[in-house]
């Protein structure tokens, strides 16, 4: 492909995809064609600001030979539909997570995308995190030895928001458009573990509701074992609104230690200079601050996924996740759901 990649968008029910759209309208190497949406209101003053045409229907998107890539920000029960659909019109996809949520809905998508030849790419914000990127370094390099216990919080305060309960993104407490707040939010984290430990083995797990009843789901902890013995827990909440710690790795010879890496823990006071990564290697006199700044707000995350999707089009740059990685993290979390449900341990 050459510049400008010619972009159009299946979409803003979720709320990404608009903040992509905003960074992406001052990419030279970019042009915003057209959007579709069943919500006219809701498109309409987004297109209006970043140049887009609106489109009554999919195929405006879809049947445009200009276009060469879509962004998909249905509601996640729509994915397989519309994924399929793009990949079918051989547009390159960006997709929101989680890719489904069921392992067919993924095998479709993949089928479709690979039989099209297309790139697809799941938008897994935490991949692009500097913080992120060294934490995997680090497990990579060995730098702690044989892991033991990695702990990652990965939370939000929405449920405890009216704005967000009664407002027009509550599609995403509709268990039939979105099945629930653990498979909408922990994926992230699930993405996580398996990005930089790889596939777990198993898992245990708790999910419920426990202060609220307006979603399926508010809280949920999961605990999966590793190939290699390492144990991982992932804690995901919907009604956190102050947080600080966020990762925790424990090897033999050392530990990483990371704060302010999620929404809660981006609204909280912190220490002058306090850092966003840390490193103990046992027998040394103090921590080692990974130098890396703590991102100014969560949105920070979020509006890093363009650049590399575009570069990755255009330039060959690294890829975001595929469909066949996307499809482990749902994995993940459907058989933490099943571990929760059955009161027992769920084998991959």
């Amino acid at each position: 492909m050459k510049a400008p990649l010619k972009i159009g968008v299946l979409s803003f029910a979720h709320g990404h995809v608009t903040a992509y759209a905003d960074v992406m309208k001052d990419f030279d190497d970019v042009l915003l064609v057209a959007a579709w949406d069943d919500d006219f209101e809701r498109a309409q003053p987004i297109c209006e600001r970043n140049g887009m045409a609106y489109c009554a229907d999919m195929d405006g998107v879809l049947g445009n030979p200009e276009i060469d890539a879509v962004m998909i920000g249905v509601e996640t029960y729509r994915h397989e539909e519309c994924c399929v659909a793009a990949a079918k019109a051989g547009k390159h996809i960006l997709l929101q997570k989680p890719m489904a949520f069921t392992l067919e809905a993924c095998d479709n998508i993949v089928a479709a995308v690979e039989e099209a030849g297309i790139e697809f790419a799941v938008a897994f914000q935490m991949r692009q995190d500097p913080a992120n990127i060294r934490m995997r370094e680090l497990v990579q390099e060995k730098s702690l030895g044989n892991l033991a216990i990695a702990r990652r919080r990965h939370c939000i305060g929405v449920l405890l928001n009216d704005d967000f309960v009664n407002g027009p993104t509550n599609w995403h407490i509709d268990p039939v458009k979105n099945k629930g707040m653990f498979m909408d939010d922990a994926v992230h984290a699930a993405d996580w573990f398996y990005w930089l430990f790889g596939k777990p083995v198993s898992v245990m797990a708790e999910i419920d509701n426990v202060i609220t009843n307006v979603a399926p789901d508010d809280c949920g902890v999961a605990v999966y074992r590793f190939e290699n013995g390492m144990i991982g827990i992932l804690l995901n909440s919907s009604v956190i609104n102050a947080a600080e710690n966020t990762t925790e790795i424990y090897g033999e010879k050392g530990c990483i230690i990371q704060n302010y890496g999620d929404g809660p823990s981006n609204h909280v006071p912190r220490p002058e200079n306090a850092p966003a990564l840390k490193v103990f290697r046992y027998g040394e006199p103090d921590w080692e601050d990974q130098g890396i700044p703590i991102p100014p707000d969560h949105g920070y995350r979020i509006r890093a996924i363009p650049r590399p999707w575009v570069d990755s089009l255009l330039h060959g740059g690294p890829k975001l996740a595929s469909a066949r990685e996307a499809k482990v993290s749902v994995e993940m979390v459907l058989g933490a759901y099943q571990a929760a449900a059955e009161g027992k341990r769920i084998k991959f």
